[in-house]
């Protein structure tokens, strides 16, 4: 299968993993040599239950037996998705009560840039330094890594930039500004989380110049901080917030919140001010709504916070200098990028899987299911260590 992959299937890299899969079940992906890899990435946050949690396929599979795609998005009721959204409004704080769904979380970003300049009548978007929201146009637009973006200009206009967690560049947020979008955790850039109230004065900026909050929460939010959404940890409340990948319990989802107010606003001048065909897909929503249920509840979200002390616990090392984010959404940090590099190649071998971060080449990614258990944990932390530990001896021989 490796070579018709590389042949027939459009690469994102030079040198992919090409692990060839046969199924997935819990905490582990099987090859198709039966090999087991216990999963510490859960396909990049995505996979919040593991792998064909029971609810989620037993969803898939009620849904599977009704109807698929049936009109596009926002024409015809359809109880997944009319669910999926009331859920949403239920456990979001107000304003945020009605939700646009869509097939990606890049999507759900340029859907939420179209709603901030339709609601203030300007163009000015601010983005944080080291940011990463996708990879659409105007989500790439939003990043200020100039050798991913120059490739592909010209890009979405009227962008700036301000740094995380720098409160002097609230002077750049003006009367001209219609949002300023951050990650509530900053992901690519090495899961940095927001310090001294940051998010909240940043908030009460927007405000004072009548802008509006964006905060990205397709990372962070799920239970994967602790909370349902990241941003419930630290005492702000968006004017639209975005979610996707592990809100689809591994199908692709994406989906952006505001008030009733604001949404409204794509309604009309013009009409069809956002439009998908295949947002809202019934399978997807079946899903979806799986998996927020089964996070709420159950004891997940409240174990998350265990689990991380757990893993930092476990991976006490000389060669790790610090590890960075808020439950398990954690970058163990080396002393180098070759070290890092060694470790995720290698887990791969061990039977462990690892990945990497887009800006922050010293972090080793550590995102598991929410369902991993305590041992689980502390035998993927095991294999690390191990590796860190060879490493130290090459280095000393």
């Amino acid at each position: 299968m490796k070579s018709e992959f590389l042949k027939y299937q459009a690469q994102t890299s030079p040198y992919p993993l090409a692990l060839e899969i046969s199924h997935a079940k819990g905490s582990y992906i099987y090859d198709t040599n039966k090999k087991a890899y216990l999963d510490f990435v859960a396909g990049v946050s995505a996979c919040t239950l593991g792998h064909s949690h029971p609810k989620v396929i037993e969803a898939i599979k009620n849904q599977a037996d009704k109807y698929l795609h049936v009109m596009v998005y926002g024409e015809y009721a359809q109880q997944p998705a009319v669910q999926l959204c009331q859920f949403m409004a239920k456990h979001l704080p107000d304003p945020l009560e009605a939700t646009y769904l869509v097939n990606s979380g890049t999507e759900a970003i340029e859907g939420a840039i179209k709603l901030a300049r339709r609601v203030t009548g300007r163009s000015q978007i601010i983005a944080a330094h080291n940011a990463y929201h996708g990879n659409t146009m105007g989500s790439l637009s939003l990043m200020d890594f100039e050798e991913r973006k120059a490739p592909f200009r010209p890009l979405l206009p009227d962008i700036s930039h301000i740094t995380f967690n720098y409160e002097p560049h609230f002077k750049h947020i003006t009367q001209k500004t219609a949002a300023v979008i951050v990650e509530t955790i900053q992901g690519g850039a090495g899961f940095i989380e927001p310090t001294n109230d940051y998010l909240a004065k940043l908030k009460t900026r927007c405000h004072e110049v009548g802008a509006l909050l964006i905060l990205d929460e397709i990372q962070p939010g799920i239970g994967r901080t602790g909370k349902l959404f990241g941003f419930q940890n630290y005492n702000v409340i968006p004017d639209i917030v975005v979610t996707g990948k592990g809100l689809g319990g591994g199908l692709p989802i994406g989906a952006f919140t505001a008030s009733k107010t604001h949404m409204d606003t794509l309604q009309n001048s013009p009409k069809l001010g956002h439009i998908t065909t295949f947002g809202g897909n019934p399978l997807i929503a079946a899903s979806a709504l799986a998996t927020l249920k089964q996070v709420v509840n159950s004891n997940l979200m409240s174990e998350v916070l265990n689990k991380e002390k757990l893993i930092k616990k476990h991976l006490k090392h000389p060669l790790i200098t610090k590890i960075r984010g808020r439950g398990l959404m954690l970058a163990a940090l080396t002393t180098s990028e070759d070290i890092t590099n060694q470790v995720i190649l290698e887990s791969q071998n061990q039977g462990l899987i690892l990945f990497w971060l887009l800006f922050e080449p010293k972090a080793i990614r550590i995102t598991p299911p929410l369902t991993i258990s305590n041992e689980e944990l502390i035998k993927g932390c095991g294999i690390i260590i191990d590796l860190l530990n060879k490493i130290s001896d090459q280095n000393k021989s």
